[in-house]
């Protein structure tokens, strides 16, 4: 529907009339300027924001404590920070899914809600591989979540951070793995998808750290996310240590080309998104992409701490905060991700 239908001026006129533009979806862009506030979400690592046709943003995120999978739902994404919170499933007592309950997203896929996380068993705690729930209310809130099982690899191997998207008619599913013989902590892989909890054909690699940003403490790339504008996929990943070191780095692929061809993917050679001592962010990273409430505008969701240095393990660090800011775009038709905005009211909306 273009700006200048009949039917979005009545909708626009409507709400102006009545004083309540926010209040009608799909028209928020006109609503006066609000910028966003910063952190959106605290103590909420791994950010994902899903916005379902019911037009309600649905958040997940990693617990420092790495042992759920929390759950809030708003109707703008300003309203994730104060909405109810619900634990929609705890890691088991003991064996598989017993410890490091990690990055979960929430997908909904042929009328199914699905959530992918990592976990490890309780007695071997850093064997860390990627499972799936699923739950056929169409309320996530409700229903039954029942464990779908592990999603299975070419190697059984530490794997984390999965994340499926469709293109052209495909079902994809991107991960972090350990590649067996690499001198590396993890790569990112890509797969087909038989259904939503099981892999189909060949398994390609995408990218393996081999820059200097990429190897800052750990050699690392990991939480890949992915979005189709102006003729390209481009995905994000993050890389490094999960310090100050920690930043994001991006792939771009012709949206005609087969994604499944390691060669249609072409790797910037520098970071996109990086700590910034002016904005005091820090590790910005593992993030995910949503839309503002106009349904047009596009939303870089990630996490960043508020200080750089760090006592001990950063994994035991719980203040990576959710953070979101508007994502631009450059004249070429690619992603200008910026600087991570500082704290507070500001430039990220």
């Amino acid at each position: 529907m273009s700006d200048t239908s009949p039917t979005r001026r009545l909708l626009l006129q409507g709400a102006l009339a009545a004083g309540a533009l926010g209040a009608v979806p799909g028209v928020a862009s006109a609503a006066p300027h609000r910028p966003y506030v910063n952190p959106l979400v605290r103590n909420r690592a791994d950010p994902h924001i899903h916005r379902h046709t019911d037009r309600q943003y649905y958040f997940t995120a990693t617990a420092p404590e790495y042992d759920r999978i929390i759950l809030r739902r708003s109707r703008t994404l300003r309203g994730l920070a104060t909405a109810e919170e619900a634990v929609i499933w705890r890691k088991h007592g003991s064996g598989d899914m017993g410890a490091h309950i990690w990055a979960p997203e929430i997908h909904h896929i042929d009328g199914r809600w699905y959530i992918y996380f990592a976990a490890a068993p309780a007695d071997d705690v850093w064997k860390i591989r990627m499972w799936v729930l699923e739950n056929p209310s169409r309320d996530p809130f409700k229903g039954t979540w029942t464990e779908k099982g592990r999603i299975v690899t070419a190697w059984d191997t530490f794997s984390l951070d999965a994340t499926t998207f469709t293109h052209r008619g495909s079902r994809y599913l991107a991960w972090a793995q350990h590649e067996p013989g690499i001198d590396h902590n993890t790569g990112v892989f890509l797969s087909r998808m038989a259904n939503p909890w099981t892999l189909n054909g060949p398994q390609i690699r995408l990218t393996t750290p081999e820059y200097d940003w990429e190897c800052a403490g750990f050699k690392v790339n990991e939480g890949a996310s992915f979005i189709e504008r102006n003729g390209r996929v481009f995905m994000t990943y993050s890389a490094s240590a999960t310090d100050s070191n920690y930043c994001m780095g991006l792939l771009t692929a012709d949206a005609d080309s087969d994604l499944m061809d390691p060669a249609s993917w072409t790797k910037s050679p520098r970071p996109v998104f990086t700590s910034n001592d002016a904005t005091r962010q820090y590790g910005p990273g593992h993030n995910s992409f949503t839309v503002a409430e106009d349904g047009r505008t596009d939303v870089l969701v990630y996490h960043a701490r508020q200080y750089k240095e760090i006592s001990g393990d950063p994994l035991h660090d719980p203040n990576r905060h959710t953070r979101i800011q508007r994502l631009g775009w450059k004249s070429d038709g690619t992603p200008d991700f910026g600087i991570p905005v500082a704290d507070g009211p500001g430039a990220g909306a």
